[in-house]
């Protein structure tokens, strides 16, 4: 199929292309194939950990998606690697909903939250490249037993499961993905990861995309800093790369030099060994 090469990177549109109402019908089509039902969005708001620098922002997008039921939606994309991702995750979704949680409500005003991590490098160790997580209340003796909300409660909360109201986590490793598309969800992976979309692509969102995120659409000055930060970028991996590849020699090296010292005190060991014992053994034919 043919593919339409020619569009930028979905973290640069999305904080510079996506933001006017017309345009969420892009994000909604995302946020649909992932959390796999309908999203409306109602706005897109800036996330106070936002950095200044363009590069920054290039490099990590940190965005607040509300859609027409009060739900929230947290995007990530992030491009560098990070020990402690997952701890930022889970300080991100408190942060939330705390601070939607007006002083003085009732707690059942609490807002349901989904946390969306796109991630450029091998967050946690799997195989697949989407993982979805939630609290859920197991049984400690029949792990086929979970805890339900009480009858009263469902028609209240017009929930079914305490996992309805906990946030949710949705983990996309974009480096993951093996480049065939055989789902909506594969599509918009795929998108992520070359950017490029197939003329036969039926996701939600894809086909907007496609005439949205051309790089032809972008002004002068706009292709000039969205080239600039594309070089700065890949010169950040170039680094880290070669930090890595050098850390891996060094260690070699080291290993080597730890190695060479243990066998050769080894080797004298056993020589004071072996000379001690034909010593004795000298000694007693002597005798």
């Amino acid at each position: 199929m043919k593919e339409v090469e020619n569009l930028v990177r979905f973290d640069w549109a999305i904080k510079r292309l996506l933001r006017n109402k017309a345009d969420y019908c892009v994000v909604e089509g995302l946020l649909t194939v992932i959390i796999g039902k309908p999203i409306k969005i109602k706005s897109l708001l800036e996330s106070e950990s936002n950095q200044e620098n363009d590069f920054d922002k290039f490099n990590r997008v940190d965005l607040l998606a509300e859609d027409e039921n009060g739900e929230l939606m947290i995007f990530e994309i992030q491009n560098n690697r990070e020990l402690s991702y997952f701890h930022r995750m889970a300080y991100g979704t408190s942060k939330v909903v705390s601070e939607y949680l007006s002083k003085g409500d009732r707690y059942e005003k609490l807002r349901k939250v989904y946390s969306i991590n796109i991630v450029y490098f091998s967050l946690g160790q799997g195989d697949d490249y989407a993982y979805h997580g939630k609290t859920e209340f197991v049984s400690m003796h029949n792990p086929n037993d979970i805890l339900k909300l009480t009858p009263a409660q469902q028609k209240a909360f017009n929930c079914v499961t305490p996992s309805d109201i906990f946030p949710e986590y949705y983990i996309l490793r974009v480096d993951k993905f093996d480049d065939v598309a055989k789902t909506p969800l594969d599509e918009w992976i795929s998108f992520l990861k070359s950017s490029t979309i197939p003329d036969g692509a039926t996701a939600p969102g894809l086909k907007e995309a496609k005439e949205l995120l051309r790089i032809d659409n972008l002004s002068e000055s706009e292709r000039k800093l969205y080239y600039k930060i594309l070089d700065d970028l890949r010169y950040q991996q170039s680094v880290i790369e070669t930090g890595r590849f050098e850390g891996r020699i060094e260690g070699i090296e080291e290993g080597l030099l730890i190695g060479q010292e243990k066998g050769r005190a080894e080797g004298r060991a056993e020589g004071r060994a072996e000379g001690r014992a034909e010593g004795r053994a000298e000694g007693r034919a002597e005798g």
